[in-house]
């Protein structure tokens, strides 16, 4: 008999179809069916007609809504590390060999923070909600944010692939199981020297004083052992898998079989070179096996698609937000 962990396969199913999709596709590609300016008018009319949609997001679509690793967000508010240590963006700061465990988790406290548990600067999360919210969907994402949940989008249709920035999980995992660490956090920043502003958001006080260190007693421990925790991002084969994963691969999974042959919308966002066998990949393979599907994308210098498909294809080169918006503005066709 099958336990629970090992029928609960969509991330690995929708890894193979990219897989065999990147052996068997050709390699010319194509901009799509859609050209002289009606690319936007023919995807706002595409979700309408699709019975269901499959939205593909990357660190595009983040990016659009405001959530930038690097330039004046990271300056305001890593101005301390970047002077001490020389990190120039979020992204390599995760990766930077700190000198003790106060200032490696002083760092993730301020990173963890201002790309979780506070709303984006642009509302693009929330128009994308707007055009979908009358539509079965369903979200898979490689982003490890949590915007799609703070923007209103239904937690039961939504898949965070690569982990959650809001959990911890043992350093050195011997269960499948997780921790929210959100108390965690808020401690942390007021640590700093973080002060709370009317809209209870931490920011930085006005002396500009803050520390790079969490005080010894402050490091994040496990709940249930006291035993080191790191974070519950897919960085080795050491992440954390946790049953809440493993529901949402199935349900995943589930909601592509139920829709294998109907006429279904495949809607990538923002999703880069970095993991296409996750998203962009199987979401070409899945329209080449189903007749009746259709593939979408947004993404800035990056749409375009197989020519295998191209009849059934929009893609669109530019801002996702931007885009958005203009669908929004348009009157839908009878």
């Amino acid at each position: 008999m099958k336990n629970f962990y090992e029928k609960s396969n969509g991330y690995r199913e929708t890894i193979q179809k990219g897989l065999k999709a990147a052996r068997y596709l050709g390699r010319k590609t194509s901009f799509g069916r859609s050209a002289g300016g009606w690319q936007i008018r023919d995807l706002k009319d595409a979700i309408k007609r699709a019975e269901a949609i499959v939205v593909g997001a990357g660190a595009g679509l983040s990016t659009s809504a405001g959530l930038t690793y690097s330039g004046e967000r990271f300056e305001r508010y890593f101005f301390d590390f970047a002077r001490a240590y020389g990190i120039r963006d979020m992204y390599s700061g995760g990766f930077y060999p700190f000198p003790d465990q106060e200032t490696f988790w002083g760092w993730w406290a301020r990173h963890i923070y201002y790309n979780r548990y506070i709303d984006p600067p642009k509302p693009v999360y929330k128009e994308l909600l707007s055009l979908l919210k009358e539509k079965d969907y369903f979200v898979i994402t490689t982003n490890v944010d949590h915007q799609f949940q703070r923007a209103g989008f239904d937690k039961e249709r939504l898949f965070y692939t690569q982990g959650d920035y809001g959990l911890f999980q043992k350093a050195a995992p011997d269960l499948p199981k997780t921790y929210d660490n959100e108390e965690w956090v808020m401690e942390a920043m007021k640590a700093q020297g973080f002060v709370r502003d009317v809209r209870g958001r931490w920011e930085i006080p006005e002396d500009g004083r803050l520390s790079m260190q969490i005080p010894p007693e402050l490091l994040p421990r496990c709940p249930d052992d006291g035993l080191e925790v790191t974070t519950n991002l897919r960085v080795d084969s050491s992440f954390v898998e946790d049953a809440g994963w493993h529901k949402a691969s199935e349900a995943y999974r589930e909601f592509l079989k139920n829709h294998e042959k109907t006429p279904v919308l495949f809607l990538e966002l923002g999703v880069g070179a970095n993991t296409p066998v996750i998203i962009k990949y199987p979401f070409w393979q899945m329209v080449m096996e189903n007749e009746k599907a259709a593939y979408a994308c947004i993404n800035y210098g990056e749409a375009f698609c197989p020519v295998e498909i191209e009849n059934r294809s929009i893609c669109i080169n530019g801002d996702i937000g931007e885009v958005l918006h203009q669908m929004i503005q348009l009157p839908v066709t009878p």
